[in-house]
């Protein structure tokens, strides 16, 4: 039963290896380079303990260890870069974060394609407005529904984009997880089935591999 989910992982290593090629070519030549740098560094310490060759054999290891680390560094820094300025990347990354949040994107969306979607997750209900500052406006109204349908749960708000105020789309995940937890896990339940009628609406989600689907290091 288990083989498919290693096929899973093997087809997500392969977009990722895929969206570096393409995005960072260089990544490859940083990534050799730091696995040959942890190599000879083994081995001169080696020399220095009298063992070079055994140090060195040490060093292969961790050598690939580092260059994977280096990997799935750009890795995040490409899958960022190849959804930027697309509609919708917001909640691609929301959808991402696969623990304790869940997203309903574009629940709010103007003409000018400024939108806002809605995390909910321990810390009560997150509003994302992706676009320009007029979508403040779309998160102020979206903002007043959400207190009709479930009062006295905190509702949070993060801008992304590029102007003041707001977040860049790689710093999104992180300004969603640095809400302290206000819900216990029962009035999380209550408040994701009381929102269960307040959809969103059909949107284009940017494709691609997301840093959780390789597992790459928290930031």
């Amino acid at each position: 039963m288990a083989e498919p989910e290693k096929q899973g992982q093997l087809a997500v290593l392969k977009d990722a290896f895929g969206l570096v090629r393409r995005e960072k070519p260089l990544a490859y030549v940083w990534c050799a380079l730091i696995f040959l740098l942890v190599i000879v560094g083994g081995y001169f310490a080696g020399v220095g303990l009298g063992h070079p060759i055994y140090f060195g054999i040490l060093a292969i290891p961790l050598g690939l260890l580092a260059g994977f680390f280096t990997f799935t560094r750009f890795a995040n820094t490409a899958a960022f870069s190849s959804i930027e300025g697309q509609i919708g990347a917001g909640a691609s990354v929301l959808m991402s974060i696969r623990k304790g949040f869940s997203t309903t994107p574009a629940v709010n969306v103007s003409r000018n394609q400024d939108m806002v979607h809605r995390t909910v997750g321990r810390a009560g209900i997150i509003l994302v407005g992706e676009g320009t500052p007029a979508v403040r406006a779309l998160v102020i109204d979206e903002k007043k529904k959400i207190e009709r349908f479930v009062p006295g749960v905190p509702v949070h708000e993060i801008y992304v984009g590029n102007y003041d105020g707001a977040v860049a789309i790689r710093k999104l995940q992180k300004a969603v997880k640095k809400f302290p937890k206000k819900l216990s896990k029962a009035q999380l339940r209550e408040v994701r089935n009381r929102l269960k009628g307040v959809g969103g609406m059909n949107m284009p989600i940017p494709k691609g591999p997301m840093p959780k689907g390789v597992k790459l290091p928290k930031r």
